[in-house]
């Protein structure tokens, strides 16, 4: 187990290479407001707020093997809040109210696009977790066939965004479309009582819906999704570098564990979502990657330069200007870069 005095000697470090290497979104806080992280001995903030949530499972491995409030101890509390969907995670992060939290990597640009002062440390996953499903019996079977029907999504998470990039290459417009903006869970429940046409669904829950309630996928593409990123404020970032390399290095330690322990990974994630260990295991066997470089870079931003014309087009952004801005802007890899699971005890 590593020190605090080392915890932060190397959080400094960090956090001098931070200053020197990003800049801020228009409007924010600069490093130079920021309170400085403790350099001699005890950790930068006695608090430390997390979330989980179920499309992000090395979130849900952190928090039941109590890694982080083992190695704190008394001197930070630990705090987790539940995110139900990336765009949530968004909301809790810019109010403050989380200090570290897990969206899809289009979410976080978006997010930051919009002036939200986010960095990326870390990927947690590369996700097929999103697809396009309708009822069972439904007669569409075509992403061309749904103009002029009702199609439920969470905006401003990845399946809305897959969502417009379905449509995009079949044809259509988000004008052609009535979109019914409900979280993810929400948006299931609608699809399954018959209240709209389709569902731009989130795993686990779309595959809980098709397992329990034949729910189909009419259209499922891979490279239509982002990957998981793990965001933290600007503010936590100068105010405490040693507590968020903390959480890198749980987070990488829990990767290990995940891939090593794939049973048990899938009864945390069975556990917190409410699903059988079946339909844990396929979303986590069949449809996501984790074991992959955490080191947010050049695949992370291939993908999001497809994405960001589609928030210009749609009007979720105003400018690819803001788009570019905050491509340069978003990564911060040093922590990701630096991560030891062995600092965790």
């Amino acid at each position: 187990m590593r020190s605090r005095s080392s915890f932060a000697t190397t959080a400094a470090t960090v956090a001098a290479a931070a200053l020197v290497l990003t800049g801020c979104v228009a409007g924010e806080g600069s490093a130079t407001d920021q309170p400085a992280a403790e350099t001699v001995e005890g950790y930068s903030a006695d608090t430390l707020t997390l979330d989980f949530a179920t499309y992000n499972p090395l979130s849900l491995i952190v928090r039941d093997q109590g890694w982080l409030e083992a190695e704190l101890g008394d001197e930070v509390e630990v705090n987790w809040v539940q995110s139900a969907g990336s765009n949530k995670a968004n909301e809790a992060l810019r109010a403050g109210a989380i200090d570290v939290g897990s969206t899809a990597g289009s979410a976080a640009l978006l997010a930051r696009s919009n002036g939200s002062p986010i960095k990326a440390i870390g990927i947690y996953s590369q996700p097929n977790w999103s697809a396009l499903l309708v009822p069972a019996g439904s007669d569409i079977t075509d992403v061309s066939q749904l103009a002029g029907k009702s199609v439920a999504a969470t905006l401003g998470t990845d399946p809305y965004f897959f969502l417009l990039q379905s449509l995009e290459e079949a044809g259509l417009s988000i004008d052609d479309v009535d979109i019914q903006n409900l979280q993810h869970a929400d948006g299931k429940s609608a699809l399954e009582s018959g209240a709209v046409d389709a569902w731009s669904g989130l795993d686990p829950l779309l595959s809980t819906s098709v397992a329990d309630a034949g729910s189909e996928i009419i259209y499922d593409n891979i490279d239509f999704n982002s990957y998981g990123f793990l965001n933290a404020t600007e503010g936590f970032l100068d105010a405490s570098p040693d507590l968020a390399q903390l959480v890198v290095d749980a987070y990488e330690k829990a990767r290990q564990w995940a891939i090593d322990n794939p049973d048990e990974t899938a009864a945390i994630l069975a556990e917190v979502a409410g699903i059988d260990v079946e339909i844990a295991t396929t979303t986590l066997v069949d449809r996501t990657v984790l074991d992959l470089d955490p080191v947010p870079g050049d695949a992370q931003r291939d993908v999001l330069e497809v994405v960001g014309p589609i928030f210009v087009e749609s009007g979720d952004v105003a400018s690819q200007e803001l788009i570019d801005t905050a491509l340069d802007s978003l990564f911060e890899p040093e922590y990701a870069e630096n991560a030891d699971p062995d600092a965790i005890g």
